[in-house]
């Protein structure tokens, strides 16, 4: 195994991207989103002659990779797999035939904190309606942290409050654009280490995984999602079973150990968070090569 190196990173991503330069295809506000990783994507998909046959994302959350690989076409078909309630619901709403529905609720919504807390009070009463209140407590909790606990925005950009990143209209677009895609894109409501089972026998797949950050007890992953228990070592099992893959996952040691263990290439790469200050993950797959 060649391990690239972490104090060297690849010439091709040496430095972290400028997210603002990358279509912002997903309508969450994903924490542990991964905007900052299309380019990178591209650079993975584009060493394929043609198209691969699917691409699985286990872990979609925003979905912002299996967005893009569907609507730039990397790959023939995507299946995007949640287990988060509320967040299947907005993706079995967009791409079930509610798009056109759940944008004009969006639109017409005016998120004062009294209307916030209303909706937000409310039991859902169908698939559609849980949908609605998904995105908007996306949209009005602090960094769109959804799990339980999580703080709302208060002041926000330019003190607008819980209007500083509600943008009715971009939605909108956002929404109708992904549903204009729903031929090429299936989601699955269920837990993303069994779906990955399901199709490691089918030929021309390729992964993307990108797991909650719980490894060697790292908080993160507990803090931002309602669904953080992963079998991490289940999860490298199954890659290594795999015909391709490609993998981030906190740089800790615990990760590098595991990514050893199964002779996987790893290499760190930069990103940049909220606050402006650089920081690395790892990318982790069998074969590095298309980086250097």
């Amino acid at each position: 195994m060649r391990q690239l190196s972490f104090l060297t990173p690849s010439p091709r991503i040496n430095k972290a991207v400028n997210v603002s330069s990358v279509p912002q295809r997903s309508p969450f506000r994903y924490p542990g989103g991964k905007t900052w990783l299309v380019p990178t994507i591209r650079l993975w998909m584009s060493q394929y002659d043609s198209p691969p046959k699917e691409f699985i994302e286990p872990f979609a959350g925003g979905a912002i990779i299996g967005l893009t690989v569907a609507m730039e076409g990397w790959a023939r078909h995507v299946v995007l797999v949640e287990l988060d309630d509320g967040v299947a619901a907005v993706w079995e709403t967009i791409l079930g035939g509610g798009a056109t529905w759940l944008a004009e609720q969006i639109v017409a919504f005016d998120p004062t904190p009294e209307n916030v807390d209303a909706l937000l009070q409310q039991k859902a009463g169908s698939r559609e309606q849980l949908a609605f209140q998904t995105i908007v407590r996306n949209r009005v909790s602090h960094g769109g942290i959804m799990a339980p606990g999580a703080g709302r925005i208060k002041h926000g950009e330019n003190g607008r409050g819980l209007r500083s990143r509600w943008y009715p209209q971009t939605l909108k677009k956002r929404i109708l654009q992904i549903a204009s895609y729903k031929d090429k894109i299936t989601f699955i409501h269920g837990d993303g280490l069994a779906v990955m089972e399901q199709y490691l026998a089918q030929p021309n797949t390729v992964f993307f995984l990108d797991p909650p950050y719980t490894v060697a007890g790292k908080k993160a992953g507990r803090r931002l999602y309602t669904h953080h228990h992963i079998d991490h070592e289940h999860l490298f099992e199954l890659a290594a079973r795999t015909d391709d893959f490609l993998m981030t996952y906190d740089h800790c040691p615990a990760v590098i150990a595991m990514a050893r263990k199964h002779h996987f290439e790893f290499q760190a790469i930069p990103m940049q968070t909220t606050h402006h200050r650089q920081i690395y993950e790892l990318l982790i797959a069998k074969d590095l090569g298309w980086l250097r």
